[in-house]
């Protein structure tokens, strides 16, 4: 498969999620799938606004931030819904697990859309072999849709996964832009929002491809140097490389797994919760972040689920710490029915320089024992640069085929599934 990539370039994804919030709870009850749904900030107010809706609500005319009461005259059986954001989060958190099976190079840039670059994943198929395995599995174990743009970068791989949804899958080379970008409206070209599009049209750039080919000295002075990044973009150009270790992680990182079987023995759950802690410190220390709170998820056989979180005194790192805190939450919340599903999520997170530890009697001598080695390394890294040195277990990042249950995986949801084998059952 390796031929099927390019020598010298990139190949990117952006998968972008589509009506994210509302798919999410037509999976979780699939009595509201096919009908007009929105999510909104206060159903019980009419001055509330729309954050997203579903496709079928949008053919009414129903859009994002519009007012609840134009919402309602335009489709009257419109249902409102508040927004769920830890459902959301969790979602989101599997949706990023799966992608991370593809690839290294995973860049959230939010709860539903993100980078992936398969420049080296060659061994997993062609690029859009993995964007179909990609949207598939998505689809398959979250029973979630979404839309995915393939192209040499950042920009035109952002601008092809809005050209198809929802579920599209679309390619966008470098060659295509003439034809496929330079006749749209500027307005529609990703980065150029309502006022800049209003800007460029005071001097005479109405499309993409005026913007293209625009004097880059009369854009400097009409947007400064974001002008002559525009024109960059409307050419096909963008160096911006996939950042795992971008600013945005939706402020949580989290492990879920779902159980081969139902487990009532508590040593072997607080075994798996250990397991969890440890994946997560690893990517925990992968962002260089500590947490503040941590949280942890449990799902019965019945399929009832329960999330609880603890605020704690001082932040965690490794993966003692949020080992000790997770079964403390466990021990505290289990009602010792039978789990099959266990999470522990890492919450309210600091950069670690950022942090600052509320030391108590007790992690005070733990700390001051500590403070000879803490001290080298800073010296350490001062004179050698920051990833000199890296504690041992930093450099525990096991790689996970595709396919593997990592976390929420088959589980999330899992209604769906059960639904359709009691239907074939029913038929049969």
């Amino acid at each position: 498969m390796k031929e099927m990539y390019p020598k010298n370039g990139h190949v990117i994804l952006h998968v972008d999620m589509n009506s994210f919030y509302a798919s999410v709870e037509m999976a979780y009850d699939p009595a509201l799938k096919g009908k007009p749904l929105a999510i909104a900030g206060n159903p019980e107010e009419r001055r509330g606004i729309i954050v997203t809706c579903s496709y079928e609500a949008r053919k009414f005319g129903v859009k994002t931030t519009m007012p609840l009461w134009e919402a309602k005259k335009l489709c009257p059986d419109l249902i409102i819904m508040r927004p769920n954001f830890d459902r959301y989060r969790t979602a989101s958190s599997v949706m990023f697990d799966i992608l991370r099976q593809y690839s290294e190079l995973v860049e959230p840039v939010s709860i539903d859309e993100g980078y992936v670059d398969i420049t080296d994943s060659y061994p997993y198929g062609s690029p859009i072999e993995i964007a179909k395995s990609v949207q598939e599995r998505i689809l398959d174990q979250l029973d979630l849709p979404c839309s995915i743009g393939v192209a040499p970068n950042k920009f035109l791989a952002k601008m092809a996964s809005d050209m198809k949804k929802p579920m599209g899958i679309t390619i966008l080379r470098k060659r295509d832009v003439p034809i496929v970008l330079w006749p749209l409206d500027a307005e529609e070209m990703h980065g150029v929002g309502k006022k800049t599009a209003e800007k460029l049209n005071t001097i005479g750039i109405k499309t993409i491809g005026e913007l293209a080919n625009a004097e880059e000295m009369q854009l400097k002075a009409l947007l400064g140097i974001n002008g002559i990044r525009l024109k960059e973009r409307a050419n096909g150009n963008d160096k911006r490389t996939v950042d795992p270790d971008s600013v945005y992680d939706f402020k949580s990182i989290g492990n879920s797994t779902t159980l081969p079987r139902d487990v009532s023995n508590q040593r072997e759950l607080y075994e798996i919760i250990g397991k969890l802690a440890g994946q997560v410190a690893a990517r925990m220390r992968r962002k260089k972040v500590v947490a503040a709170n941590i949280g942890i998820t449990i799902r019965y056989k019945d399929r009832k689920t329960i999330t609880r979180s603890k605020k704690l005194l001082n932040t965690v790192r490794n993966e003692k710490e949020i080992s000790v805190a997770a079964r403390e939450l466990f021990g505290k919340h289990w009602n010792g029915d039978s789990v099959r599903l266990l999470g522990v999520t890492a919450t309210d997170l600091l950069v670690e320089d950022s942090a600052v530890k509320q030391l108590d009697l007790f992690s005070y001598e733990e700390d001051a024992k500590k403070e000879p080695l803490h001290n080298t390394m800073s010296k350490l890294r001062e004179k050698y640069g920051t990833n000199i040195i890296e504690s041992a277990g930093g450099y525990l990042n096991q790689q996970t085929k595709p396919g593997n249950d990592t976390s929420f995986n088959k589980d999330f949801l899992h209604q769906k599934k059960q639904r359709d084998h009691l239907e074939k059952k029913q038929k049969d």
